[in-house]
């Protein structure tokens, strides 16, 4: 059974006042290409779909026209649970249409999939909350998915119960998860888990969030979810929420972010994107395969060493979307300003750098724009302060953050 995992497709979403729209059909057109190259049997993709609760009418269309194609005409299952971006009543109000083309929608962790049958021999055989076994046409095993859209902690622990212990919500979890695999989940199927969510190898390197996303799931990288909470019998778990391609662990069954299909702000400067295709036999370890995208603009970011330097780059490399920082002896003039707008239609960000850091006239140091806001902020209550931001002021100014740009 061939499986494409993909994820964060985030439709809708700017970088400033550019438009990705064109970017986003272009690869999402990509990505369906590859599923009809590779032959996948399903196609599964693990929340943030759009970029906000109330995504442009033009979102919507791209989203739809992209999950028919992927579809096949329901010879193929598309599955998309929501993630911390989405209106999970939005994600699912489409739900009975969209089952005609065998396309399902879990907008919540506890929801419960209703039944169909498509004539291509598409089939739900059974569905409990968080759970959902499919026949796939072609296929001779079935498909379990555990699915797990995202939830703040309150509606988590709605769907869950228990107390706000932060090690509970892992436990609890746990075992929703390993209720399911223990009374569905078999050697004589394919067993995958998909979910929205913050997760980590226990005592591992913590993963880096996008820089403009919401922490989801944890506070401070304390209520992570552990690779160690998996149930045994899962052999792939398609995650989503970080925006760069990793595997988190592969000890018990290959634990991957596929990220998102663009890069979406400057801290993802010349990543590479990519989707998962997972193939798995019952009883056997998943193979995966990363396929890299190859549509989309490249964000690149350069420094240039003086306006000469920064227009000839600007010259090679004229299909990006760049963010340009220029070091120049006094502060850039609007004529300045103007050359470089008129030698690249992608220049999204133009930030001067004073020489050695100082303005004319002044050893007061310049602010260092090219720092991201957390590190801005931790600067700026240093120099009001005199003493470091500890970690609940500096966690409390990224949920702040998080919550303005939501």
């Amino acid at each position: 059974m061939k499986l494409l995992h993909t994820s964060d497709w985030h439709l809708g979403k700017r970088l400033e006042d550019f438009s990705r729209l064109e970017e986003q059909k272009e690869v999402l057109n990509e990505i369906c290409d590859i599923a009809d190259a590779e032959e996948a049997d399903a196609v599964l993709i693990a929340g943030d779909l759009f970029d906000t609760w109330n995504p442009p009418t033009e979102a919507l269309d791209i989203f739809y026209r992209a999950l028919k194609k992927l579809s096949a005409n329901g010879k193929r299952a598309v599955i998309a649970i929501a993630g911390n971006h989405d209106s999970p009543e939005r994600i699912e109000s489409p739900d009975p249409l969209a089952r005609e083309c065998g396309i399902i929608f879990t907008g919540y962790p506890n929801t419960h999939v209703t039944a169909f049958e498509l004539e291509t021999g598409l089939k739900v055989l059974r569905s409990d909350q968080g759970f959902l076994e499919l026949k796939l046409p072609g296929s001779p095993v079935p498909l379990r998915i555990i699915h797990t859209a995202y939830a703040n902690e309150f509606r988590l622990r709605t769907y869950l119960g228990g107390s706000d212990s932060e090690e509970e919500m892992r436990i609890l979890l746990e075992k929703k998860w390993k209720h399911a695999a223990g009374a569905y989940c078999d050697e004589k199927g394919v067993n995958v888990l998909t979910g929205h969510l913050f997760m980590v190898k226990k005592g591992g390197e913590m993963p880096q969030e996008p820089e403009e996303e919401k922490p989801i799931l944890h506070v401070g990288g304390s209520q992570a979810v552990f690779t160690e909470n998996l149930p045994e019998g899962i052999q792939y778990a398609a995650l989503g929420h970080l925006h760069r391609k990793q595997s988190i662990d592969n000890a018990h069954c290959p634990v991957v972010y596929s990220g998102s299909p663009l890069s979406y702000s400057f801290a993802e400067a010349n990543q590479d994107k990519y989707v998962i295709l997972a193939e798995i036999q019952p009883g056997e370890r998943a193979n995966v395969r990363e396929i890299m995208l190859r549509s989309g603009k490249k964000l690149l970011r350069y420094r240039a060493e003086n306006m000469d330097d920064a227009m000839a780059w600007l010259s090679a490399n004229p299909t990006c979307l760049a963010e340009l920082t220029v070091v120049t002896e006094n502060y850039l003039t609007a004529e300045d300003r103007r050359r470089l707008q008129k030698t690249h239609s992608g220049l999204v960000n133009i930030i001067p750098e004073l020489r050695n850091g100082e303005a004319p006239g002044t050893a007061e140091p310049a602010v260092d724009l090219t720092k991201n806001m957390e590190e801005l902020f931790s600067d700026f209550f240093l120099h009001e302060k005199g003493q470091p931001a500890g970690e609940r002021i500096m966690q409390l100014f990224r949920e702040t953050l998080a919550q303005n740009n939501e």
